[in-house]
């Protein structure tokens, strides 16, 4: 029983990582994504978060916030050299 409660415990952060950041729905992903792909697809330095954060009107911290959660979905991938694709929409 308690190794269950252990496994379950462990799993949760996992579980909220997969969740929208705070104070963001579904409509905002999408301007996101909308933004991401405006850019290239790719986000590697501070020119292309920057173009990202003005579209949609989010802090750093909500793009980093819905970037995460696009690499947790599946949607993203890391790259090489520490920046971001996109993987979904225009930019599939």
């Amino acid at each position: 029983m308690l190794k269950k409660s252990v496994t379950l415990v462990a799993l949760i952060p996992l579980l909220a990582a997969c969740g929208l950041p705070q104070g963001l729905n579904q409509q905002d992903v999408l301007a996101y994504e909308a933004a991401v792909a405006s850019v290239g697809c790719v986000m590697r330095v501070e020119s292309d978060y920057l173009p990202v954060e003005l579209q949609t009107g989010f802090t750093r911290e909500q793009v980093i916030g819905l970037t995460e959660y696009e690499l947790a979905k599946g949607n993203a991938v890391k790259l090489d050299n520490g920046g971001v694709k996109l993987t979904i929409g225009a930019c599939a």
